[in-house]
């Protein structure tokens, strides 16, 4: 396999950066390298500086889209870390709810929007579904509207379709869930119609303006600003402030923090959950 150069890592470090607000230090340079070396011979490149100057100067939006889902991680499972659904289940909906019937003195119906930012393959914004419509049972009394965005279109299609291999159906997915939620078609699990249904796919990239998006209950952004230096994670949650309302509630990862990011965002805790509110 060809190696890459100090050099053409940094090269591509700085472009995907530019385009993603993914930042690859160097630790990363062998994922890069791995990821990217079948493109060296699908585009018939003898090394990384004549992919690098093939996709800088001629490659368009669709080479430069064929990296980001290259580099891009992906990594996602069925109700990761159990908490963020729980305390959305016995915290935040409750609360959102209460909220709202008072503000609209107990009229129907009662909206609700959330938004998975980063959704990868759907496993998240899949998992909420599931909890609204168990928690709500009957989901017409609501106007719920849920969105999954990611920057790259492979994750974007691979959720929109709703499939699952028997590798990815097994992390994190209940037995219960499986049965009531999901049907096997003879080669993947697909989810059933009611709660595909339910959730909205679109590309959006995190560091540009969130133009077209309307304004959100309750935003899960998990385990994307890590990928992010100090500039983009600060640039990252000031462009979800504009569109998290003014009682809304931010979900992030459980190793990350905001209270050196953004002095907008006051954490609370809830049982062992810590979630975000703009002050």
């Amino acid at each position: 396999m060809t190696k890459i150069t100090r050099e053409e890592h940094d090269l591509f470090c700085r472009y995907i950066q530019e385009l993603s607000g993914i930042h690859l230090d160097q630790s990363k340079t062998y994922l890069l390298e791995n990821r990217l070396a079948s493109m060296l011979e699908e585009e018939h490149c003898a090394s990384f500086t004549e992919l690098y100057h093939k996709v800088k100067h001629f490659g368009g939006q669709t080479l430069g889209q064929k990296i980001i889902d290259r580099v891009s991680t992906n990594e996602t499972l069925f109700f990761r870390d159990k908490w963020p659904f729980e305390l959305l289940q016995h915290k935040i909906i409750p609360d959102l709810i209460d909220a709202r019937r008072a503000a609209s003195s107990g009229h129907f119906p009662t909206q609700i929007r959330i938004w998975s930012a980063g959704c990868s393959t759907g496993q998240e914004i899949y998992s909420i579904a599931m909890v609204l419509k168990e928690l709500l049972v009957d989901l017409k009394k609501y106007r719920i509207q849920l969105l999954g965005t990611d920057l790259s279109n492979t994750a974007i299609a691979c959720a929109s379709r709703g499939e699952y291999n028997q590798f990815e159906i097994k992390r994190g997915l209940p037995e219960d869930r499986l049965r009531k939620y999901f049907t096997f078609n003879g080669s993947a699990w697909k989810i059933n119609d009611e709660i595909r249904a339910m959730v909205a796919f679109k590309k959006v990239n995190l560091m540009a303006p969130f133009h077209g998006l309307s304004s959100f209950d309750i935003i899960f952004c998990r385990n994307v600003g890590v990928y992010f230096d100090m500039a983009d994670r600060k640039k990252l949650f000031d462009n979800i402030s504009k569109v998290l309302e003014k009682d809304g509630y931010l979900v992030i990862g459980a190793s990350e923090s905001l209270i050196n990011v953004d002095p907008r965002y006051e954490p609370k805790r809830y049982l062992r959950s810590v979630f975000y509110q703009l002050k």
